[in-house]
């Protein structure tokens, strides 16, 4: 029952982690990278569907995205659903592709995104907390139960704790790694 209740929290910290890569990802470092549009949905004959499942994506440069709509007359609608997105970026529409340029990023929007992704990071150390949180107070539950040792609830909670310090560590080197890329020119 301990070991469940660890791979609960195991499973617990490392969806925390996989939400974190994901918010991160969508975080603009002045490069173009073809995840800033996963959030972009397209008006597809009546159903939002996601940009990538009706065009092909990609970039010709470092600053540029080059969207190719699967079908001529989705240009209109990809190129609307560019606009109403909150990416903050012009799309050009030459009548077969629309091309996204990625402007430079000032240092003061360098700086608001560093915040932005310090949030994202306490966050994800604040779920892995309560992971923490919820595995100690099941080790306590049993103990109070007497389905455990004083001694099994303290190793319990010594290995609970391990596995957290490795994830807030996991955390803390995507920060840092994140932060120089928002930084770099």
């Amino acid at each position: 029952m301990l070991d469940k209740m660890k791979t609960e929290a195991k499973n617990s910290m490392e969806k925390a982690i996989a939400a974190l890569t994901n918010e991160l990802k969508k975080v603009r470092t002045g490069r173009a990278q073809v995840s800033m549009l996963d959030g972009v949905k397209v008006n597809y004959y009546g159903q939002l569907t996601p940009l990538n499942q009706v065009s092909a994506i990609s970039t010709p440069d470092a600053k540029s995205f080059l969207i190719a709509p699967w079908e001529q007359p989705m240009l209109k609608e990809v190129e609307q659903a560019i606009v109403k997105s909150d990416l903050g970026l012009a799309p050009i529409n030459d009548g077969k592709v629309i091309r996204l340029k990625v402007p430079d990023l000032t240092e003061e929007r360098r700086k608001d995104l560093v915040k932005q992704t310090k949030k994202m990071i306490e966050d994800a150390k604040v779920a892995v907390r309560m992971s923490r949180r919820d595995a100690n107070e099941h080790a306590k539950k049993f103990l109070k139960d007497k389905a455990i040792s004083e001694d099994d609830n303290k190793r319990a909670q010594d290995e609970i704790q391990k596995m957290t310090d490795q994830y807030i560590e996991r955390i803390d080197k995507m920060a840092a790694e994140k932060e120089k890329e928002i930084m770099t020119i």
